[in-house]
């Protein structure tokens, strides 16, 4: 009796042991599914989750707006902004000195002004290995085959967050044109096929061989009495009263 006794004790504690190993395994594979299942949720929330924060920016006036020029294409004096989304220079001059531009020169037939970027200028020169400067800059250009490229230009300009910090991601520049009121078909089949990214390149190509350092940076050039073509290079998100003594200055040349 006693001896059926000890056995029964024996597989007890064998069954107990047995019941705790398989406890064991099932918390064991429970923590590793909690753990690939919140892995996988930091992974696919951020492509996912909704964009909010957007801010709605009423765009200022263009006159003769064509793509991403405006004014008298016949102008006596032409000016190329070479410029970066990223960029806090480039956005002061767009709020601060641009709109006396357009008033004073640009209006009235005086200048023809064209905005470029500069390639993947800021995002290169911070070493992040992202492409926020291309990207704003191709979205802003397939705002353009929908006749807004000025209108999506003042509202990237206008939800800047900081340099390679998520303000110009895939789905943030989707809200950000589905704001400006583009059709959002379209715009993503621009957007996605990178329709525009040669011309993002040579954006970045051109401003290097016209000399440009940094961003803003102007590039303006008039035809002089004598029929030859002058350049001049300006840098830097200069006040209003800069470009008015330098485009008066082109404007007397051209004339004489």
């Amino acid at each position: 009796m006693s001896s059926q006794t000890e056995m029964s004790k024996r597989q007890m504690r064998r069954e107990q042991i047995r019941r705790k190993e398989q406890r064991g395994r099932i918390i064991g594979i429970s923590l590793i599914t909690i753990g690939a299942l919140f892995v996988a949720f930091l992974i696919i929330w951020p492509n996912v989750k909704p964009v909010t924060g957007i801010t709605v920016v009423d765009p200022n006036p263009r006159p003769q707006a064509d793509k991403n020029s405006m004014g008298d294409p016949n102008a006596p004096v032409k000016i190329v902004e070479f410029s970066d989304y990223q960029c806090p220079f480039c956005e002061r001059f767009s709020t601060d000195t641009e709109p006396s531009l357009i008033e004073s020169y640009i209006s009235t037939g005086k200048v023809h002004f064209t905005y470029r970027s500069t390639g993947n200028w800021v995002s290169q020169n911070i070493n992040s290995g992202l492409t926020e400067s291309e990207d704003a800059a191709e979205a802003a250009y397939c705002a353009g085959d929908q006749g807004k490229y000025w209108e999506m230009h003042d509202m990237i300009f206008g939800n800047v967050l900081g340099e390679d910090v998520g303000s110009f991601t895939d789905r943030r520049l989707s809200a950000i044109a589905e704001k400006t009121g583009l059709d959002m078909t379209q715009y993503e089949e621009c957007y996605s096929s990178n329709k525009y990214r040669d011309a993002v390149v040579k954006d970045g190509q051109d401003a290097l061989a016209a000399g440009v350092q940094g961003t803003p940076s102007f590039v303006l050039t008039y035809t002089n009495a004598s029929g030859e073509e002058v350049t001049e290079l300006i840098e830097g998100a200069q006040p209003f009263s800069v470009f008015q003594e330098k485009i008066e200055a082109a404007l007397a040349a051209a004339s004489q």
